[in-house]
């Protein structure tokens, strides 16, 4: 979660009392020409989180891809964040952005499904939102879709804590 300012980000402390799931999102191949030959490595993005509203990303690079795999999933470990669910879907529209990618998510009606596309669908089922309907614009990067989710994930807030922002009841909230 690099250059990431927003307050709303409920980072998680201990990933011990948590049962996360990973999903990778790709691996790149890399090539090294030397006068030796060629080299290749392994880039993975991974997304781990427990299905209730826990989700973290993360990269691993090595020489094998299960190696590389191995190392994103652990990385994705210190990088855990808490987003908002209600009933299933998110509490409100959002936008993300990073780097050329920009990415919006919508609640949608119990029953949707996740409407999402490679990079953002794995970053959003493994947080637990099981209805959403999602629009990936720009780059279809999957390092920055998947930062791009990420953002629009941590801005996003439930009525109970905007009712605590703003010193108000929670009907308040609604209600003007």
């Amino acid at each position: 979660m690099a250059n990431n300012s927003n307050s709303n980000a409920k980072r998680v402390r201990s990933t011990a009392d948590v049962e996360l799931k990973d999903r990778l999102v790709s691996v790149g191949r890399v090539t090294k020409v030397t006068k030796g030959g060629r080299t290749f490595s392994f880039a993975a993005i991974v997304v781990v989180g427990n299905e209730k509203g826990i989700v973290g990303y993360g990269l691993g690079k090595a020489r094998e891809v299960t190696d590389a795999v191995t190392k994103g999933i652990e990385d994705a470990k210190k990088n855990l964040i808490k987003v908002a669910i209600s009933r299933g879907t998110i509490p409100h529209e959002q936008y993300g952005k990073y780097g050329g990618s920009e990415v919006f998510i919508k609640p949608a009606a119990a029953g949707t499904g996740v409407i999402a596309g490679g990079a953002m669908r794995a970053v959003l089922e493994s947080v637990g939102i099981k209805d959403v309907l999602a629009k990936s614009m720009g780059s279809s990067n999957p390092h920055n879709v998947v930062k791009a989710t990420m953002n629009a994930l941590v801005q996003l807030r439930d009525a109970r804590t905007i009712a605590m922002q703003r010193n108000v009841e929670v009907e308040k909230v609604f209600n003007g």
